[in-house]
């Protein structure tokens, strides 16, 4: 099994990306080595062990991934939140800001039953507007947000600070201060 350290280290920074000043932390490089994607989520599953969740959001696309894993091993629903225009059905849409512009997210209504205790799900967090957007979603779809979990935190950018202040815990494998 890969260590937590090891993961860290498959993560690749891209200067430069989307646009200029920002350092995008790119995923995939995890997942060109073979076995740290499972391991990647049984380290995450470790670390959710004492919180009660019955279904998973999984953030588009890099969460997509993680997410549905953790569904399948756990046996529980999986919602996806999409950019907008990538859903069939009716959707609840939320724009949100994120540290480099502006997006609005997207999920199927009534995605799941009522009072749902939802575990929001992507590869990484910064600025938190991505998560926040999720969280408000799901709070808007009739379901609870109890929790947020992220391969990696990038702490000096805040957004693991407002998520847990908006009431939603998070946790993550790998902390940037």
């Amino acid at each position: 099994m890969h260590s937590v350290n090891e993961i860290a280290g498959f993560f690749r920074d891209v200067p430069d990306f989307p646009k200029e000043g920002i350092i995008f932390k790119d995923v995939t490089t995890v997942l060109t080595h073979p076995g740290a994607l499972g391991d990647s989520v049984t380290h995450l599953l470790k670390l959710l062990e004492d919180i009660e969740f019955d279904a998973v959001a999984a953030v588009e696309s890099r969460g997509f991934m993680f997410g549905g894993i953790i569904a399948d091993r756990l046996n529980i629903p999986l919602v996806l939140v999409r950019k907008p225009g990538k859903l069939p059905a009716d959707v609840i849409s939320e724009d949100y800001t994120l540290e480099y512009g502006t997006n609005t997210l997207e999920m199927h209504c009534n995605s799941l039953a009522s009072q749902s205790k939802v575990l929001i799900i992507d590869d990484l967090i910064a600025t938190g507007g991505t998560a926040l957007a999720t969280a408000e979603l799901i709070r808007r779809d009739g379901s609870i947000p109890v929790a947020a979990a992220f391969l990696m935190d990038l702490r000096f950018l805040g957004g693991a600070r407002k998520m847990e202040e908006a009431g939603v815990p998070v946790c993550s494998l790998i902390i940037i201060d």
